[in-house]
């Protein structure tokens, strides 16, 4: 299915949210890099193929030679991969030479920067390293402060206490709703001394 850039130009503005979110120059690098018409098959604008797409060739019989049209489609495997700029996973279907491009590069994050916006000939490709360049700049931009080790360890100290009582929050969640009860504790606990007295009266008769 071909698709012409000025079309793919108007529906990543679309997702972005208009061309205010992005730099002056970034949309004009990317209609000079965008292909006039290209055969590109349709599913692969949802996903990641790094260039692998429908390839057509002849299927040759072994004794008469005849042949026979055919076409080869990529091996498309849908990944979870691990972002660091967005710290979540995002959900892509992506060919199998994409991944290895991705493994090469040391991310998702990497592949989507090192690779020039001419290359990737997808719509959710351009979409995602259009994203991406635009939080690496607005990381780039902000100021990075420095904490005195004594504050570091107050606020590591307050982070734990802050997990211990979301974690006993959560289980008196879990006991409301399962009916758990003090009266119930007390219970298991004297049936936990009778065994434990039980114990020691077999093995002083043994």
């Amino acid at each position: 299915m071909a698709f012409r850039s000025k079309e793919m130009v108007k529906k990543i503005m679309k997702k972005i949210g208009g061309e205010k979110n992005l730099d002056p120059g970034v949309k004009e690098s990317l209609k000079k890099c965008l292909p006039d018409s290209k055969v590109v098959m349709s599913r692969a604008h949802r996903g990641i193929y790094a260039g692998r797409h429908i390839q057509f060739g002849n299927q040759v019989s072994e004794k008469g030679g005849n042949k026979t049209r055919r076409n080869w489609k990529p091996n498309v495997q849908e990944k979870r991969l691990f972002s660091y700029i967005l710290d979540r996973h995002i959900h892509v279907k992506v060919t199998t030479h994409a991944l290895r491009c991705i493994d090469k590069a040391g991310g998702i994050d990497e592949y989507l920067l090192k690779t020039p916006y001419k290359k990737m000939d997808t719509e959710m490709g351009l979409l995602w390293k259009s994203k991406i360049e635009k939080m690496y700049q607005e990381l780039g931009n902000m100021q990075v402060v420095f904490f005195p080790q004594e504050e570091e360890n107050k606020l590591a100290e307050e982070f734990k206490e802050m997990r211990i009582e979301q974690r006993v929050a959560r289980r008196d969640a879990r006991r409301k709703a399962y009916g758990w009860t003090p009266k119930a504790e007390e219970i298991e606990g004297v049936s936990e001394d009778v065994e434990a007295s039980h114990h020691e009266e077999l093995v002083a008769n043994s």
